[in-house]
């Protein structure tokens, strides 16, 4: 397994767990090993996301980075938001949803990197998205003070909560049954049923980031050194323990044969890992730390499995690739935007004039030695341009 973190430092830390069998008395220890630092964003990192084969990360440089992990290399970046990429989430092999402050949700083919599909999700930022674990439904937050769910068969928007505050944090539980809804330090806990709020559970500060341990389990993390196991059912702290010397960015928990294991990102530069009891209600134990001397901002694990190859997006979900992408208009707030050249239902189809339409601006992979030449050239125009 890899341990993945981001950083405010612009760069990608890497690092290789290797776990010992424990011996007789002995607690399992892991040893993490440097893997790789990937300096490829001009701005911070903001979010890290992984499936079987790559991690993307996104960056307040407004662009998505693609890094192959099986060639340990560079993919390309993906340059279609404007503005910081706030969230980035896989499903299976064949997808990648992103969300950005100018309001945008983009739908990619994780095979081609072609943009298939942008949705005008909030008429702020979005915030923070998740993905039912059936494919079906996906919930985002974003600063209009709303909450929207959805139906990714169709494409289309199913349903629009507004909500007193900004939300910053959403996410699914294991089955799909619940999902919490965090702002500032209350976390509000949903049933999917009746769309409605089952309970309230609050933190004594700002939460940064929740992760399920189990259906009913959930790890809160904010800016604090503490990190807190909640009942999400009777809305009781089940343990809390202290996991750094300064706020916690990142958590990710995943199983493996042995037991359940959890992973903590902090600003104090330490990636730890954890050994959850079977019961929550007891602190977990140390598995190792490593200390990357940079300021964390994001967390993944990439666990080299090969158990989601054919997991994706619904068939019927209405995101064809073209062989040259459509130029898009963007509509009003909780639309998909309706591609150019599209006819609406009813009107004539317009004659072919033999042209063949160019690719949107930005909605291809692009070499990432070549954007960062661009990048740095307009660096320089502006600073001739301040000193004259």
């Amino acid at each position: 397994m890899e341990l993945l973190a981001g950083s405010y430092e612009q760069v990608l830390f890497g690092f290789t767990v290797h776990p010992e069998p424990a011996t007789r008395g002995d607690h399992q220890k892991w040893t993490p090993v440097a893997d790789f630092t990937h300096h490829a964003h001009t701005a911070s990192l903001s979010a890290v996301a992984v499936n079987s084969r790559f991690v993307v990360t996104g960056s307040k440089d407004e662009t998505i980075h693609i890094y192959d992990m099986k060639k340990k290399i560079e993919h390309g970046a993906l340059v279609h938001h404007n503005g910081t990429i706030t969230c980035l989430r896989f499903y299976g092999t064949r997808h990648l949803i992103s969300g950005a402050e100018d309001g945008l949700i983009c739908v990619w083919d994780a095979k081609k990197w072609e943009c298939l599909k942008s949705i005008k999700a909030h008429k702020g930022h979005v915030t923070f998205l998740s993905i039912h674990p059936s494919g079906k439904l996906a919930l985002s937050v974003g600063t209009d003070k709303t909450l929207r769910t959805w139906n990714l068969v169709e494409g289309r928007s199913a349903f629009i909560k507004n909500i007193k505050q900004n939300a910053h944090i959403v996410e699914w539980s294991p089955s799909g049954e619940k999902y919490v809804v965090v702002l500032l330090n209350r976390i509000d806990v949903y049933h999917l049923d009746t769309a409605s709020v089952s309970g309230t559970i609050t933190n004594e500060k700002r939460i940064s980031s929740v992760t399920f341990l189990s259906d009913s389990v959930l790890a809160v993390a904010g800016d604090e050194e503490v990190v807190r196991f909640f009942d999400c059912d009777s809305l009781v702290c089940l343990c809390e323990f202290k996991a750094h010397e300064n706020r916690v960015k990142g958590m990710f928990s995943f199983e493996v044969p042995e037991h359940h294991v959890l992973v903590t990102a902090s600003n104090d530069g330490f990636i730890k890992m954890w050994k959850l009891k079977l019961d929550k209600k007891v602190p977990p134990s140390l598995l190792c730390e490593v200390n990357t001397g940079a300021r964390l901002t994001c967390l993944g694990v990439w666990l080299d499995r090969v158990t989601d190859a054919k997991k994706s997006l619904p068939s019927t979900a209405p995101f064809p690739v073209s062989k040259e992408r459509a130029r898009t208009n963007k509509t009003e707030c909780g639309n998909m935007v309706q591609e150019e050249g599209t006819p609406e239902p009813g009107s004539k189809k317009p004659a072919s004039t033999g042209d063949r339409e160019k690719p949107a601006k930005g909605a291809r992979l692009v070499p990432a030695k070549r954007r960062r030449t661009t990048a740095l050239l307009e660096k320089k125009k502006k600073r001739k341009m301040q000193l004259t």
